[in-house]
């Protein structure tokens, strides 16, 4: 169990859902060719979650410090892990996930696509290892590296098998996953800003720079209130422009009660949190906003088909 823990199973776990849900609740559901054949992109997901898991990895390693003064009770690294199996199984995951998307970068004919997934491992090194420190640029990296998690679903599927005769219809399919990804970037900076009020005291002790070190946590939280109508004003345009206007009932529904309450409900409390508990809580309703909002692709795709 300590070692799941360690590679933070649950997110993996997430990340693969979300993207089997593009795959299979999205592009499968409509009529174009995909470059991957369903194994093949079972190895991308593969991919793409064993360098998440050696991002992890080498986070938790340098992260020991911090998290003995954070979170005590979740140290894993030094007291039932030692640090040079953590490395081992760093390196391990790394090679695994970079080999995988090798292979799959020749498969599609595009080899020099296999310079994403080592660009991906070598900044989540660089960020667990001094980026993180830096001034929101370790926010911006943790949310881009779920925003290029869907992104990349595009690059392998929909680009290779794209030509001037579908480059439309190509063209469409790719600008929704771009606007889900850029949903999921906003949620997830939001969200890693909260993690740094959280964890403001541990990270104080080392020496880092985050936002609430820099600007106190009172007015950091007033930031993420001003931020959080970011998403919030996408949600209700998206809603209104894409559901509601062409009677889409149930991904209207589906949206306001799942994606838009929620985010209404994070708004208003967020103005008010001033404590880790609060903040923790916050930081979990804004999971349940990116879990509910991957899997309304779905919803909408079913509710299309439906009123067809």
């Amino acid at each position: 169990m300590n070692y799941l823990k360690l590679i933070r199973y649950q997110n993996l776990l997430m990340l693969a859902f979300m993207q089997l849900v593009f795959r299979y609740g999205f592009l499968k559901l409509q009529n174009v060719s995909l470059a991957l054949a369903d194994w093949q992109f079972g190895l991308l997901v593969l991919a793409t979650c064993c360098i998440a898991a050696g991002g992890y990895i080498i986070n938790n390693i340098f992260d020991v410090e911090t998290d003995k003064i954070n979170k005590p009770e979740k140290v894993i690294i030094g007291k039932t892990i030692s640090e040079t199996l953590g490395y081992n199984l760093y390196i391990g995951f790394t090679i695994v996930g970079v080999a995988i998307g090798f292979y799959l970068s020749n498969v599609i004919e595009k080899p020099s696509f296999a310079s994403t997934f080592i660009i991906i491992a070598v900044t989540l090194y660089l960020y667990a290892s001094s980026l993180k420190q830096s001034f929101l640029i370790g926010n911006i990296i943790v949310a881009l590296m779920l925003f290029f998690s869907v992104i990349i679903i595009g690059l392998f599927d929909l680009y290779p098998v794209t030509f001037e005769g579908n480059r439309p219809i190509m063209g469409l399919l790719f600008g929704i996953l771009l606007d889900y990804a850029i949903f999921a970037f906003i949620i997830n900076f939001i969200r890693e800003i909260l993690k740094d009020l959280e964890d403001v005291e541990g990270d104080r002790n080392q020496g880092m720079n985050t936002l609430p070190i820099v600007l106190g946590t009172a007015k950091t939280a007033k930031v993420v209130f001003g931020s959080s109508f970011i998403p919030l004003i996408l949600v209700v345009n998206y809603i209104n422009t894409n559901l509601f206007a062409f009677n889409l009932f149930y991904g209207t529904l589906y949206g306001i009660i799942f994606i838009l309450a929620p985010l209404i409900y994070f708004t208003i409390k967020i103005w008010s949190a001033n404590n880790k508990k609060e903040y923790h809580h916050l930081s979990t309703v804004l999971k349940w906003i990116l879990f509910f909002g991957i899997l309304s692709i779905l919803v909408i795709n079913l509710n299309i088909k439906y009123n067809a």
